[in-house]
């Protein structure tokens, strides 16, 4: 199928309150556009050379996110124009974030990373660190930074008993921590293969990479 009946069926397919956002690594510069002509505007990057390269040749209505692990020493490429970062898991990278962002006189969009998963390869906060980051003296010090919400992915397994186990211990702690901080507001979490299940559990934005583009080469 065309990647303008995939993006179609997709977005019939989830609720009005939760982004789509189209994971266009690795994918060409042709197939981004098939999707842009269909109206999505939200595509997602997990590598800063591609990202920054697409986000010259491309339409600048597009609003990139950054979906990948980001290393501190990378922030500066992205800075410029990155919409949401989405993998920020050390204060470390929050300082980053913010004295990059205040160097091009923005405030750069950031969900903090929780490590939900049984693999040890997923980075990200514990419950504890991130309820003690944000309510931390140095966080509310950053002033270029808009943390939004929260963002975590699931254990790559068929066992659907436990990925739901995993989206709904993310989801407890984003509802605890929005009741707290209201401009909390996005809870990403959800791929091609399980966004369905994330979405009954409360997403708010899925990453939809292969059911849009087809498999990766």
């Amino acid at each position: 199928m065309s990647i303008t009946t995939n993006l179609k069926q997709i977005q019939l397919a989830i609720p009005e309150n939760v982004t789509l956002v189209a994971v266009s690594k690795t994918k060409p510069n042709e197939a981004i556009l098939e999707a842009y002509q269909t109206g999505q505007r939200i595509f997602g990057e997990n590598k800063v050379q591609e990202l920054t390269d697409k986000f010259e040749s491309l339409p600048k209505d597009i609003e990139w996110h950054m979906i990948g692990h980001l290393q501190s020493n990378k922030v500066k490429y992205i800075a410029p124009f990155v919409s949401l970062i989405h993998g920020v898991d050390s204060f470390k990278l929050l300082k980053e974030i913010n004295k990059r962002a205040a160097q091009n006189n923005r405030t750069i969009n950031c969900l903090l990373q929780i490590h939900i998963a049984e693999e040890e390869t997923k980075f990200g906060f514990d419950s504890t660190e991130v309820t003690e980051l944000i309510e931390s003296e140095k966080f509310k010090g950053l002033q270029n930074v808009n943390v939004i919400g929260l963002m975590g992915m699931a254990t790559f397994t068929d066992n659907e008993a436990q990925i739901k186990k995993e989206f709904s211990s993310l989801q407890t702690l984003f509802t605890k921590l929005k009741n707290q901080h209201p401009k909390l507001n996005t809870l990403s979490m959800g791929m091609s293969g399980d966004y369905q299940l994330a979405i009954e559990c409360g997403s708010t934005m899925i990453r939809v990479g292969s059911s849009i583009f087809g498999n990766r080469n």
